[in-house]
């Protein structure tokens, strides 16, 4: 594997400073550069987010979570990237190097994470859709050049068409024993599944606007 210093860790939070910390401190075991994009948030996300060692882009306002990646891979300029979800429980240096290995031995140009043991309900949900993982390990250069990127409050529909459409290779790769928060853990039941339909709802809008013309692709 290459050496760390070509390698970043990206993550996308949105008022996450309860798991973020050791989210943060297990992505360091790989690299230090670690950059936390606050999208927005409220509580202590970007406070905690420093005080465990990352590098912090706070955004103010809730962008979407397609913004906020963008703007933490121009916070960078390493060679690969990890994405990692600010909400996951359990991760260790073992599901990083699961996640980046293939891709840097040259046998993915990009791996998704799909959980394995960690919990039935996310473990469950992740099966059910694992394009829409945010674990993901690839090349930043080609990331940064997926139409809609910047632009997609959720990101991963435009990320899963863009991998189609430009014949990389790519495969799911089983991350044990990692599960994340669910949303209704975090805001409530009913609360959550409000805000899982709302996100569900905007994931299915993305054909649709990609044929209005609405997913576009990005400037830097």
């Amino acid at each position: 594997m290459r050496s760390p210093a070509s390698v970043a860790v990206v993550i996308p939070a949105y008022n996450e400073e309860q798991t973020v910390p050791s989210v943060i401190h297990a992505a360091r075991t790989l690299t230090d550069e670690v950059v936390v994009v606050s999208d927005g948030s409220t509580d202590g996300t970007a406070r905690a987010a420093l005080s465990a060692g990352a590098r912090v882009v706070d955004l103010p306002e809730n962008a979407g979570k397609g913004p906020a990646l963008y703007a933490g891979l121009h916070a960078t300029d390493a060679q690969y990237v990890i994405l990692l979800d600010a909400d996951l429980v359990g991760l260790t240096r073992a599901h990083l190097d699961t996640l980046l290995e293939p891709v840097v031995r040259g046998d993915l140009d990009m791996a998704v994470g799909v959980f394995e043991g960690g919990g039935f309900a996310t473990d469950f949900g992740n099966r059910m859709t694992p394009h829409l993982s945010g674990q993901r390990a690839c090349r930043r250069d080609w990331l940064l050049q997926v139409p809609g990127l910047a632009s997609e409050r959720w990101p991963e529909p435009a990320i899963t068409h863009a991998l189609k459409q430009s014949g990389v290779r790519w495969d799911y790769v089983e991350l044990s024993n990692l599960r994340q928060v669910m949303k209704e853990e975090k805001r409530g039941f009913w609360r959550g599944v409000k805000y899982r339909t709302k996100m569900y709802l905007d994931i299915l809008g993305y054909r649709r606007r990609r044929k209005r013309g609405k997913a576009v692709p990005d400037q830097p």
